[in-house]
């Protein structure tokens, strides 16, 4: 992992996702590039459009950020870049463009008002970004360290492609990844398939040298199960694969993917799914 981006809106949501995405730079030596979009075209801009020195603020705001964080930050480059046009898509756009590893963003979930963008785009950005991304809410607890990685295993057929992602940040850490196997029918032919899958990700895990528990479940309501179970083990993180529904180019979340980032109090690394099955 080389670049880290951040979403920056100077909300405390933002910054408190820049905290985070510090912690994983520090252990993987990266760069961090945080982004800030102009959106001066909308009522609820930032900074006010009829004061011709906004964007001399921003600079002077993103000075103090680096003043202020550069004494905890251990890995390599900590800068900015400033864009203007569609929040979430300059944020995309800018990360491929340079080579971004991974994207952090802010997120309040479903409930909560700031006037700041960070919130109502982090969907966006979860949906449309080309690596994975990592919604973290205000109210996490930030350590310096990632310890309990959740890991939930279902019956979609790419359930596993998050597997890679997954144990590179857990050997960055020393993190135990919980292998969280969820049946939502009582079919054993399903059974079977999602053991299967659990068993692929324990020979991954193996290989790799991660270290990892097994829990069981059966239940129709993922998002609960999986949230619920990711505080009893005291979780830093639940992993999860991401995709587009069926409209062509809309960037949109599935439907249980967005409940959790919607609700989890956990951040979470969403990985996009892909046309090829995890081997």
């Amino acid at each position: 992992m080389k670049k880290i981006v951040v979403a920056v809106d100077f909300s405390s949501g933002s910054l408190h996702a820049l905290k985070y995405a510090i912690t994983i730079a520090n252990r993987a030596k990266a760069d961090i590039l945080m982004i800030w979009v102009d959106k001066t075209a909308t009522p609820e801009s930032v900074y006010s459009p009829h004061v011709e020195s906004y964007r001399g603020e921003v600079i002077k705001r993103f000075k103090e950020i680096i003043a202020t964080y550069q004494p905890d930050f251990s890995g390599g480059v900590l800068e900015y870049k400033l864009r203007k046009g569609k929040i979430y898509r300059e944020i995309v756009v800018t990360a491929k463009n340079k080579g971004a590893d991974l994207i952090v963003t802010g997120s309040h979930g479903v409930s909560g008002f700031e006037e700041y963008w960070i919130g109502s785009n982090a969907n966006r950005i979860v949906g449309n970004a080309y690596c994975p991304v990592i919604t973290v809410r205000n109210g996490f607890d930030i350590k310096d360290h990632i310890a309990n990685i959740v890991f939930p295993i279902d019956h979609s057929n790419h359930t596993l492609n998050k597997v890679p992602f997954t144990a590179q940040i857990a050997k960055l850490f020393d993190a135990q990844v919980h292998i969280f196997v969820i049946f939502t029918t009582s079919l054993k032919t399903m059974h079977k398939r999602v053991e299967n899958y659990a068993e692929k990700a324990k020979k991954y895990f193996d290989d790799n040298h991660v270290k990892y528990t097994v829990e069981k479940t059966q239940t129709q309501n993922l998002t609960k199960a999986t949230i619920d179970y990711a505080k009893s083990v005291d979780g830093d993180l639940i992993s999860i694969m991401t995709k587009k529904e069926e409209y062509k180019n809309s960037g949109l979340l599935g439907p249980c993917a967005q409940q959790i980032v919607n609700h989890s109090p956990i951040p979470v690394l969403c990985v996009h799914d892909t046309d090829e099955e995890f081997k």
